[in-house]
């Protein structure tokens, strides 16, 4: 699955993206934001990223901006489980690309994706020392739950705290799991 925005093409990782995805994630201060990716972030750990099976309902894409007629990967982002979460967006930006509104402009596609899927509800998060990450969240239309919860950053090594969001993309009856939350 691909999907394309005026400035960026998201698209699946092939095993040939290795070196420029372990040079685009690789720095601490992207790392220390997300949970799965550990630090430090090697060649090893690209390769093994992308040769992993998608699970059954993931979108995950990596983020390529196109300048100047060549295409360079700036970020990842995707929608899949997470702890309880059956949809949790995810999303990361490489420092050089940071302040440009890729991961707004990523983001509105990717929801839009999820919204076209049928997905009703998306479940988000960031860390409270992240705030730059909760204002991209809420200019994708998602609103705090009033929870802050922890969850493990192997980036870190160890417990974050984080905020928690949501976004309802469309209606919630008594036996979806998204009613759960909108109470």
């Amino acid at each position: 699955m691909f999907a394309r925005t005026q400035r960026l093409m998201l698209r699946p990782g092939w095993i040939e993206d290795a070196p420029e995805l372990s040079r685009a994630i690789g720095r601490h201060e992207v790392v220390r934001n997300l949970s799965r990716a550990p630090w430090p972030y090697t060649l090893g750990d690209a390769q093994a990223y992308l040769a992993r099976t998608v699970g059954r309902g993931e979108i995950g894409f990596l983020i390529c901006a196109i300048e100047g007629g060549t295409s360079r990967i700036v970020g990842g982002i995707g929608i899949g489980p997470l702890g309880d979460e059956p949809h949790e967006l995810g999303y990361w930006i490489a420092p050089d690309a940071w302040g440009r509104g890729y991961a707004t402009e990523a983001g509105r596609a990717v929801v839009d994706l999820a919204r076209t899927l049928g997905i009703r509800r998306i479940a988000a998060r960031h860390a409270i020392d992240n705030p730059a990450s909760g204002r991209v969240l809420r200019k994708l239309g998602f609103r705090p739950t009033g929870r802050v919860t922890a969850y493990h950053s192997l980036g870190r090594g160890g417990e974050v705290q984080s905020v928690e969001m949501e976004q309802m993309l469309g209606e919630c009856d008594l036996t979806d799991p998204c009613d759960r939350m909108a109470a």
